[in-house]
Order: C-alpha cells, then structure tokens, then sequence
C-alpha cells in the first residue's frame, strides 16, 4: 500500500509552473526523500500533499493514507513546515498539549511529552517560555510538536536546516524509530549526504519537473561507474587535463574526475602515476550529490 500518491499534478502562481505534471507514490513505511534546487516546486509539492494548497483545476489527484485529497486525514499525519514558527510566549510543555489536542487528543497527554522531551534532551525546558529557547532548541521542540501524536505519515520540510550535528544526530536517530514503528517518513533536504544514508527512495524535482525517482542505487545505475575519486602526492598540476576526464571536482584531500564515453580507467591511472605517487584511486558510481549537480548546474 502507498501512503501518498499523486497522479499527474500541477500547480501554477500567475505564469510561474512551479509543479508540472508530477506523479510519485510513496510506499507505506518507507523514507522517502525530495531534492531539488531552491525554487524547484519541493516545498509546493509538500503543501499540496498537506492541502494547504490545491492542485491546478482539471489536475489529477491526491491520495493520502487510502483517502482522495478532500478526505479529512490530518490526525495521521505530522507536518513540520519550512519557515519554523510557535507560539512564544506558550510554555513548552502547554505548546506541546496544545498541539496534541489539535490532534484530538484529550487523555494521558503528559506521558508522550515527557517522553518525546527525554529523547531530545528538551526535559529541563519544559516549564520555559518558548521565547527562552535557542534556534536548536526551538527546532527540536517543532519536531516534537509534528511528532508527538504518533502519526502515521510525517512530513518535513528541511528538518535538519540549521541544526547542530548532535541535534542532527538526535532527528536522526528519531526519525528511524518512527519509521521503526510503523510510521512513512517524506522529507526534504539540501544535505545529500543524508538523503544517501537515510532514505529508501529519492525523489528529484528540477523546474517543477520530476526528473529522478527511484531507490539510490537505480539511480546510481543509470549514471553507471564514470567516476574515479583519487588523491595524488604531486606538484598541483590540473587533474582536468587528464585524458578522458570530462570534470573535476576537487575537495582538496581528494578529487572526483567524471569520465567521458569510453575512457579506459587505467590510461588516466597511468596518467595520474607520471605526475606523482597516487595514495588513492578508486572507480565508482557518481554519489548523489554529484548527480544533483550534473542536472542542476546551468549548462555552459
């Protein structure tokens, strides 16, 4: 079963298409992860999907937890939103019960928010105004307000933006617990070393189209392995000269060289061995990161 699918939507502001025709599903009890440029219809898909906004007329449909799109689902799903706002001058543990009775919820509201504030390391802040609170801790507390009536779709927008990497850490290792217990995660991000480690499958939106969909390494397939990442004690000279190398992407201890059609490995191997001693080389399939720059770079 899905426990999100779309059929072929739209949505468009005055003349700007900022979703075209996309369609996707998302298995039930699966991380799904977005990505895409700033500005490529993300964030616009996932308030669709929240119905904060709606389909263009004469789009397809939206179908959340087995429900069409008019279908009230919102009590099984948690949304913690891109621009992050609470309530400041609400004590946090008022917040949360709050929130929790938003979700209707009327009986034993203390044990979840005490629970939710232990795992984050939140206890000590419970009777604290919000406005008392970091921009970390405020974070953590709006994850803990999406969270906190176990739904069972959760939807974040750019949940590790900001953070600390413990607090990061501590999303995390969340986040795979909820997914543990049942509960299909769909999130975005611009870290895609996350989105690698995390999800069961990406999702890329370029230009309002979907232009990757797939599990990481059906994705990686379709690039096959045109990347060498290599380190080399020499004298600094361009690594782009190389024969068969396309691109360079150099991060200083290693540099990942993206071959043309048909470049044997071993000629630029013994390329690189005349300009010094080479302590790394290894061919592989381009990561995420990589692929999201190949489609997201403005051609040259």
């Amino acid at each position: 079963m899905n426990a999100v699918e779309l059929e072929r939507i739209s949505k468009t502001f005055k003349s700007v298409k900022a979703v075209d025709d996309l369609s996707l599903s998302v298995p039930e009890g699966s991380i799904y992860g977005f990505i895409g440029p700033n500005g490529s219809g993300k964030t616009t898909t996932l308030r669709m999907i929240m119905r904060i906004y709606y389909p263009d007329a004469g789009s397809g449909a939206i179908r959340i937890l087995g429900n069409d799109h008019s279908a009230a689902a919102n009590d099984r799903i948690g949304y913690l939103p891109e621009e992050r706002g609470l309530y400041r001058k609400m004590k946090v543990r008022d917040l949360l019960k709050f929130f929790l009775e938003l979700h209707g919820h009327r009986r034993n509201l203390s044990e979840p928010i005490r629970s939710w504030l232990a795992r984050l390391r939140l206890s000590d802040w419970a009777d604290k105004k919000v406005e008392a609170l970091s921009k970390g801790m405020s974070q953590r507390i709006q994850f803990i307000a999406a969270v906190v009536h176990s739904p069972r779709l959760l939807i974040l927008d750019e949940p590790f933006s900001g953070l600390d990497p413990v607090s990061t850490e501590d999303l995390r290792e969340a986040i795979l617990e909820l997914r543990r217990n049942g509960a299909t995660v769909l999130f975005s991000t611009h870290d895609m070393h996350m989105a690698e480690k995390m999800c069961d499958y990406v999702l890329m939106i370029y230009q309002g189209r979907k232009v990757l969909d797939g599990t990481l390494e059906s994705i990686q397939a379709r690039y096959g392995a045109d990347t060498l990442r290599v380190a080399v004690e020499g004298n600094g000279q361009s690594l782009a000269s190389l024969p068969g190398v396309e691109r360079v992407a150099d991060f200083g201890r290693l540099a990942e060289l993206k071959m043309r059609d048909g470049t044997d490995p071993q000629r630029v191997l013994e390329a690189l061995i005349a300009r010094g001693r080479v302590t790394h080389f290894e061919l592989t399939r381009p990561t995420l990161h990589d692929i999201f720059v190949r489609i997201a770079r403005p051609k040259e």
